[in-house]
């Protein structure tokens, strides 16, 4: 045990808490955790498995009667562990009177003290916004208009900040508004790379190059049975960027996306290294991007923290392209980017569509389709490229999940186990994903876990950012290598991770953590008494590229899910940020 954790151990004894809390306090305080703990000890707030009644008996055993109600300390910790209870549900911020609301319901006499107390203590900040929804101002006799009184919004300083900075980067990109081509030429180079690759792309989809040949910043809709038409689209837009001189940069949210993106652009005949796929922590890496064309695939999968990150790594005059499908679920972390940028009116949108011509959606998709209307039906699949799977438990489930990654799918479809990735609907359980990956861990590479529980060979996911890799990122354990493991992601790049907090089982993820991700199969598993809603059930569908097998033990409660429950709203500011500019 490192010397500091023993030291914030030892705080955690003085205030009888558990010291097995200790690792995961150092990391969210820092080096001086046991000092910062000890002024303060409702910082243990700062976990997200410790209550406010936990932490008040902590802090009444570490300050006896100095332990108040309403302590500065304790009402500012009862605010930001609300905005984080807030940003867990995907808000960024919180306006000022809910806030107050939230925070008085917890016991908290003076709510508006305890708001500025958080300010005060740096972990919260407030932003105002004038923004009006409607677009429209009451005018004064004189003509002058008659401002609203702004609003009050309260973020966690980290959240709020990258938000504003998203905004801002996005504001920058919009106010150049230098197009790469005419329309014309824009036009006829996407009707001459169609000719080269021996392909045609839709109406819809060469109205929307030429959009983004044009302007600044496009949202780019697509659908499940896309993913072709989106590829051709990727090729197109590359001999865009290509005919301009201005180059071009595909980006992904995951390793595993951009591996899959770049087998999309090979398959069109545009897997040259000219155009570059990169997973967003690799452009971040990278840093500052040369390309006067950015691509975001699966923009939906990413939240205002990540892509404040990318539009900062844009150089003036580059035109951002968000391909997002706005079926999928929100981003795992607070925002909802792409929808926000579209109801802020203040950047263009068009729709990438496979031609009609073309053969319907295949199997996934049109179960895909069918999920975001409301249904599950049955669909032909004579390619076996749908499975469900019927469970009657939730240890059958977990049964089942194990037979399909070790056995039928690679016996029946040829795809290997390393491949198969088991998408499930909760963390905890006999069938969730904390479960499986022991399962599987036991069937495909069991083994001591001599190197921080993991062997090499085991399937790892990354929760954390580091370099070269970033939340999300899936890939296999290699071994030991100096200052920590070798992980190599999917698509080949390898990887050092020094913290063994960042790596975790990745046999089996939960939709949330898969989010972004795609893979050649996808085993999806939904036990009883795990709520469903529409988006979350079209995520899973949407992960997999050849196959994906349901297993459903929810006895009905999937069906009842997709039709009734569909994503709830998110409190977020993007929307006034670029309306504000």
């Amino acid at each position: 045990m490192s010397e500091a954790v023993e030291q914030v151990s030892a705080v955690l004894d003085g205030m009888g808490a558990p010291r097995a809390l200790a690792p995961r306090l150092l990391a969210a305080l820092g080096p001086t955790a046991a000092t910062d703990l000890t002024a303060d000890p409702w910082l243990l707030l700062r976990l997200p498995q410790v209550t406010v009644e936990q932490t008040d008996f902590c802090a009444r055993r570490a300050l006896g009667e100095r332990a108040h109600p309403d302590d500065p300390r304790r009402t500012a910790a009862l605010t930001e562990h609300t905005l984080r209870t807030a940003a867990a549900r995907g808000h960024t911020a919180v306006e000022e009177k809910r806030l107050a609301s939230l925070v008085g319901r917890l016991g908290v006499n003076a709510p508006a003290q305890a708001l500025e107390a958080a300010v005060a203590g740096g972990a919260v900040a407030v932003f105002e916004s004038t923004d009006d929804s409607d677009d429209d101002f009451d005018f004064a006799e004189d003509g002058v208009p008659d401002l609203p009184d702004p609003d009050r919004f309260y973020a966690l300083t980290d959240l709020g900040h990258a938000e504003q900075r998203l905004g801002e980067q996005l504001v920058r990109l919009i106010s150049a508004n230098d197009p790469i081509m005419d329309s014309a030429t824009a036009a006829e180079t996407v009707d001459a790379a169609c000719g080269k690759g021996g392909f045609t792309v839709s109406e819809h989809t060469r109205a929307a190059l030429v959009t983004v040949a044009l302007r600044p910043v496009t949202v780019l809709w697509h659908g499940p049975g896309d993913s072709a038409e989106t590829a051709r689209a990727l090729a197109c837009l590359a001999a865009i960027a290509d005919e301009s001189q201005v180059g071009i940069t595909v980006v992904a949210p995951t390793a595993q996306a951009a591996a899959a993106v770049a087998a999309d652009l090979a398959e069109v005949g545009q897997g040259d290294p000219g155009t570059r796929v990169l997973s967003l922590a690799g452009a971040v890496r990278e840093g500052p991007l040369t390309s006067g064309l950015v691509v975001l695939c699966e923009s939906m999968a990413v939240g205002v923290t990540r892509a404040a990150a990318l539009a900062s790594l844009c150089s003036d005059g580059a035109h951002l392209v968000l391909l997002a499908d706005p079926r999928q679920a929100p981003s795992a972390t607070p925002g909802r980017v792409a929808e926000d940028i579209v109801r802020s009116r203040t950047a263009h949108t068009a729709e990438v569509a496979s031609p009609e011509e073309e053969a319907g959606p295949g199997p996934i998709a049109a179960l895909a389709l069918a999920v975001s209307e409301g249904e599950v039906p049955h669909v032909d699949a004579p390619g076996r490229e749908v499975v469900r799977v019927p469970a009657a438990s939730a240890e059958e489930a977990a049964h089942r999940v194990v037979q399909l990654v070790t056995d039928s799918i690679p016996r029946a479809l040829g795809v290997p186990a390393e491949e198969v990735r088991v998408v499930a609907a909760r963390e905890d359980g006999p069938a969730g994903a904390r479960a499986l990956n022991v399962a599987c861990k036991e069937r495909l590479n069991p083994g001591p876990g001599a190197l921080g529980g993991f062997d090499p060979g085991d399937a790892v996911l990354l929760v954390a950012e580091g370099p070269g890799f970033g939340p999300g990122d899936t890939g296999v354990l290699r071994g030991p290598v100096e200052g920590g493991v070798e992980v190599e992601l999917t698509g080949g790049a390898k990887v050092t991770v020094t913290d063994p907090a960042a790596l975790r089982p990745g046999w089996a993820l939960t939709v949330a953590a898969a989010h972004g991700g795609r893979w050649p199969a996808v085993v999806g598993v939904f036990p009883p008494g795990v709520p469903v809603s529409r988006p979350q059930v079209y995520t899973v569908l949407t992960r997999a590229v050849r196959h994906v097998s349901l297993v459903d033990a929810t006895d009905g409660a999937l069906e009842t899910g997709v039709r009734e429950t569909t994503a709830p709203e998110r409190v977020t500011r993007l929307v006034r940020v670029l309306r504000e500019g």
